[in-house]
């Protein structure tokens, strides 16, 4: 209904800018959503998880419910789209928590399942918490806040592979199609914060643009620079 509205005659150009910036975040946030499912399809072929960790997929699921909780109208009003991208990964979360239950080792389930008890305790604490113990505008300051910490944390994946590509001189563990993924995402949700002057929407968002830019920097460094050793004559003794 929402979106219906969006295009009715007396929608605005401001209307349509933010639409449009929050359904592009969506779109790749999308892509970074699926980029796992190589591992995966590996991962069925073999019937095991070999050394893979399903902890990422554990962590992301709870980052998902939290910011998925903020979107609702109940938390916050108007930013629909950021409940939407955030349902979406975690469903996809899920059917990646699935597989790793499914063909991990009795260990590495009962590992996944301890966790995956933990994180929907901790999200149906959160919400009981902020039902409870807040009105509308406290709620939305409380989840934000715990969004925002959820978001900013889920930076340490982009910095330890900065530091890898700094510390090898290759750009071979940042796959250049979701380094470029990361910073559309994060420089459209920056966008469509600004937009909806939403301060937990645009503050963890631009931190993301800001890594983004450093992963693509780095990338065309590094991949320049590799080209041109390659280019170099070999010499002989």
């Amino acid at each position: 209904m929402a979106s219906l509205a969006l295009w009715s005659p007396e929608t605005s150009f401001y209307d349509i800018c933010t639409f449009a910036a929050g359904f592009a975040g969506n779109l790749f946030a999308f892509v970074l959503f699926v980029s796992p499912i190589p591992t995966f399809r590996r991962i069925v072929l073999n019937r095991s998880t070999e050394q893979f960790s399903g902890l990422p997929y554990v962590y992301s699921l709870l980052n998902c419910l939290i910011c998925f909780w903020y979107g609702l109208p109940c938390v916050s009003y108007g930013v629909y789209l950021v409940a939407t991208v955030n349902s979406i990964g975690a469903v996809f979360q899920i059917l990646y928590i699935t597989l790793f239950i499914t063909f991990g080792e009795n260990a590495t389930r009962l590992k996944i399942c301890g966790w995956l008890v933990g994180v929907f305790t901790v999200f149906a604490l959160i919400v009981y918490v902020s039902l409870e113990m807040f009105d509308h505008q406290a709620r939305r300051t409380f989840i934000g806040y715990l969004s925002v910490a959820s978001l900013i944390s889920m930076f340490a994946s982009p910095l330890f592979i900065i530091n890898l590509v700094v510390r090898t001189k290759s750009v071979e563990f940042m796959p250049f199609h979701l380094s470029l993924a990361t910073f559309l995402m994060s420089i459209s949700f920056l966008a469509y914060g600004m937009l909806v002057d939403d301060f937990f929407i645009y503050l963890p968002n631009g931190i993301g643009s800001v890594l983004g830019v450093i992963q693509l920097l780095l990338y065309a460094y590094y991949s320049k620079r590799s080209r041109e050793e390659s280019m170099l004559p070999l010499l002989i003794s």
